[in-house]
């Protein structure tokens, strides 16, 4: 119930055509006071006065965003009451001349959004966006994965095994390390994770039943591995009928250091080598790409390769 006194207030703030312009231009969408203006074709401090009066009675809140202020129709009855006087008056010539004016203010949006896309295209590669990276996109592609049970060979850091059991239905993380496995189970029940379950082993030689997984991936894994061919077996082994596997690791580079510092096995690989070894351990519809190549020295390129079991 609005009663007596704040119906009357309403009925004097509804009293004026400026002011059941800005409603009627906030009913369409948010919109600043700087946009208001333009579309009114008004200075600041009328267009200011109205909206306060038109606050004060319920009728219009805002929200703050770094130094703008933007206005819409606040939920109430005063809002119902305000609907109703819209609708009756959909058609008014003001009102068509003012949503003009709405549509020419989106256009011009539109045109300095693409102007500033078309401006900075051939360097937008090279610019630091807030937002853009790795971890972000692979957190979103990972929203497509099936929800389904994964193996995840080699864990490194553990945060691959932790984005796939945001998705997966069941995890198993294999590591040669028990510290490693340690960390990652700490990681996981502080995020309140459940469903990773944590295998010391050998990824050349599984602790794990044929057929149980629908998913191998094998993230950084394979050059720390003797011989990679056997443990592109033991995933095949793993993996049911159909069943997919994922293997991200380096293309071939000189840099020996990483064998002492990072206990790498083996220098990374060729795509003709990767696809190679992946097809000889029964895979088919193997696919090896270049995705990525560090920004930083020695700029190690990422190979990416995915195969089905048969």
């Amino acid at each position: 119930m609005i009663g007596l006194n704040g119906t009357s207030r309403l009925l004097r703030a509804l009293a004026d055509e400026t002011r059941m312009r800005l409603l009627h231009l906030l009913a369409q969408e948010e919109l600043s006071g700087t946009d208001l203006m333009e579309i009114l074709n008004m200075g600041q401090s009328r267009v200011s006065t109205h909206l306060a009066l038109l606050k004060e009675v319920g009728l219009v809140q805002d929200r703050k965003a770094g130094r703008r202020t933007f206005y819409s129709i606040a939920a109430g009855p005063a809002a119902g009451f305000w609907g109703t006087i819209q609708g009756e008056n959909a058609t008014a010539p003001e009102f068509e001349a003012d949503e003009a004016g709405l549509r020419a203010l989106r256009e011009r949006s539109r045109s300095e959004r693409r102007a500033y896309f078309d401006r900075v295209a051939a360097s937008f590669g090279d610019e630091l966006l807030p937002g853009r990276t790795w971890e972000g996109l692979a957190r979103g592609v990972l929203q497509l994965a099936p929800r389904a049970r994964y193996a995840d060979l080699g864990i490194g850091d553990g945060l691959l095994t932790l984005m796939l059991a945001e998705v997966a239905a069941t995890v198993t993380a294999v590591d040669l390390s028990a510290e490693m496995l340690a960390q990652l189970a700490t990681r996981a029940k502080s995020k309140g994770i459940t469903n990773i379950e944590c295998v010391q082993g050998d990824i050349e030689d599984l602790p794990l039943p044929d057929a149980s997984h629908d998913v191998v991936v094998a993230s950084q894994a394979l050059h720390h591995a003797r011989v990679p061919a056997r443990c592109l077996g033991e995933a095949r082994r793993l993996l049911v009928r159909g069943g997919r596997l994922l293997v991200i690791d380096l293309l071939a580079h000189t840099e020996e250091w990483v064998r002492e510092k990072l206990g790498h096995l083996h220098l990374g690989f060729t795509e003709h080598g990767l696809e190679e070894l992946v097809t000889q351990a029964g895979f088919e519809k193997v696919r090896v790409v270049r995705a990525a190549r560090d920004p930083q020295p020695p700029h190690f390129m990422t190979l990416i390769a995915t195969a089905i079991k048969p």
